[in-house]
């Protein structure tokens, strides 16, 4: 294997790659699809990879969806998937509150329907799905009725982010003992033709800036997501490889967990963003450096055919 960081992967490296490990974890958009396109080859690609025997696994920072919901998107799409291989935010953030937190009690969620869907799966009641709409003045924004049974609040991606989730969630969070749990911090969503919105990393800010106190995030690059996956399935870390298009989140998530990194360039970031990292000096910077990096996960087909 290559001792250097940031390498090309092709030729007979790619297979001496693959070679070396027994479990991939593939980031979604940008990496295997983008928005509801498959990236071309890339259904062939975690197709082969299954049937030659690697344990291949999805893990979004998304939470808009529940493990159902991403199942059938990618069967639609051609992939070979069940719904245990993906681990979203919705999914995880409910496994650490049920988990690590013991939550004992109901969840204030900012948040999808889908994040309400995995929360109950797993037994925790929510409040706060859909519009919270202003009403009275700012004397009774601070008295606003609360739930005695919430015992955490929860931000994820909510488009309908208001002043009055904000406020309820800041009264929430001034109650001693009420733990602040953020699904994940990417700040922007991108979309085609270079354009974005704001992704959940922003609620999640504002949120912190009222309550001023920070969340424990789940999502990339917490290594909790792979320990969700590893817990379950048994993947050992250096026998695991780590596929994604965004240096801050799935490569550094490779990085805090020991795995080996794959940087794919048909979603957010570059070779000269990887190389920028690695020149930089910088100790934490490194963890953003990927082992090494492909035009699209579809260079991987000629050693899976072969």
């Amino acid at each position: 294997m290559s001792g250097s960081k940031c390498t090309r992967l092709s030729g007979a490296l790619v297979k001496q790659l693959l070679d070396s490990v027994d479990s991939i974890l593939f980031d979604c958009d940008g990496v295997i699809w983008r928005g509801d396109q498959a990236i071309p080859g890339a259904p062939q690609v975690i197709n082969l990879l299954k049937e030659s025997g690697k344990k291949v696994f999805f893990v979004t920072n998304n939470s808009t969806k529940t493990r159902k919901m991403y199942a059938e998107k990618m069967t639609t799409l051609g992939f070979n998937v069940t719904e245990e291989e993906v681990f979203g935010t919705a999914y995880c953030s409910a496994m650490y509150l049920k988990t690590v937190c013991k939550v004992d009690g109901k969840v204030y969620l900012i948040g999808s329907n889908a994040m309400r869907q995995e929360l109950e799966a797993v037994g925790i009641q929510q409040t706060g799905v859909g519009p919270d709409l202003i009403s009275g003045k700012q004397a009774d924004w601070a008295s606003v009725p609360l739930d005695p049974e919430v015992k955490a609040v929860v931000v994820g991606f909510d488009e309908h982010f208001s002043y009055m989730k904000l406020n309820r969630a800041l009264q929430y969070l001034t109650q001693q003992g009420c733990l602040f749990v953020g699904t994940n911090r990417d700040t922007r969503l991108p979309l085609e033709g270079g354009k974005a919105v704001p992704g959940t990393g922003c609620l999640l800010q504002c949120v912190e800036t009222a309550a001023q106190c920070q969340a424990q995030t789940v999502g990339k690059p917490n290594h909790f997501m792979f320990d969700c996956v590893a817990s379950q399935f048994g993947v050992e870390r250096d026998r695991c490889l780590m596929v994604g298009d965004r240096l801050d989140t799935d490569i550094m998530l490779g990085s805090n967990c020991g795995l080996k990194t794959l940087l794919t360039l048909t979603g957010v970031n570059s070779v000269a963003d990887a190389e920028a990292h690695q020149k930089s000096g910088c100790v934490e910077r490194q963890g953003m450096v990927p082992d090494y990096y492909v035009e699209s996960i579809a260079d991987l087909l000629p050693a899976l055919q072969g």
